[in-house]
């Protein structure tokens, strides 16, 4: 049965949360894993939803299963991070979008939907861009946060989740950044940090540590990113799609 089971009392106010499915460059991940890790969250929930792979998870010096999907919160910032081990096909992502939004409206959240677009590599910074839903596009705005300069469409479970907010007209802010298409990308995942989710939350966060451990990140990181390229059309990603097709 589709259900979001609390694992921890933690006292949120209208809290932002950081969606962290694998996609291109896995710089969702990445971010929401930091932002964990960063902050020290408490695991607040596990969710169970039709279509998440039925698999088990354990961690590092930790000998407790867990689900592959799970929500991190932090009292302190109001901020949640869904932290998913595995990828997600789009077809259960809509079971997931649907169990999701009585979480969102019963606790008044404001999902951040994070994507990589696929760039080769050029030495610059990583071009980041904002979209919105609802009161999601005054939120763009106001942290000033560039809209895409080129027509595009999100696919995978990001593209779900992002459709489920518009179909309900749900505020939700996406992120879309700049991303390497074929190894894990700490670097974009730092834009999206720095560039992204601290002026939309006005809350600082420290990406000393990501930027310093990025071969270790990206090592760490290999083997998931393979199975997201195998994926195909199950991972989130941003793609640009021209005005005439």
């Amino acid at each position: 049965m589709a259900r979001i089971d609390p694992k921890s009392a933690v006292d949120l106010t209208d809290p932002t949360l950081v969606e962290g499915f694998p996609g291109v460059g896995l710089v969702g991940k990445i971010a929401a894993d930091h932002l964990v890790e960063e902050f020290e969250m408490t695991h607040y929930a596990n969710v169970h939803c039709e279509g998440i792979p039925k698999v088990a998870v354990y961690q590092e010096n930790d000998a407790e299963l867990h689900p592959p999907v799970r929500l991190y919160a932090d009292e302190e910032t109001d901020l949640v991070a869904l932290q998913s081990d595995v990828p997600i096909q789009p077809q259960a992502a809509t079971e997931l979008a649907n169990c999701l939004s009585g979480w969102f409206d019963e606790h008044s959240v404001t999902p951040i939907y994070l994507s990589g677009i696929p760039r080769e590599k050029d030495g610059e910074v990583p071009a980041l861009y904002g979209l919105g839903v609802g009161d999601g596009v005054d939120l763009v705005a106001e942290a000033g946060i560039e809209a895409p300069d080129e027509t595009g469409l999100v696919s995978g479970p990001t593209g779900v989740l992002l459709n489920a907010a518009v179909e309900a007209e749900r505020t939700a802010v996406g992120l879309v950044v700049e991303s390497d298409p074929q190894f894990p990308d700490p670097e974009a995942a730092r834009v999206l940090i720095k560039r992204g989710i601290e002026p939309l939350t006005g809350i600082e966060v420290s990406v000393d540590d990501l930027v310093e451990r990025t071969e270790q990140i990206r090592e760490a990181k290999e083997r998931l990113a393979k199975r997201m390229q195998d994926a195909g059309e199950e991972s989130s990603q941003a793609r640009p799609i021209g005005m005439y097709q």
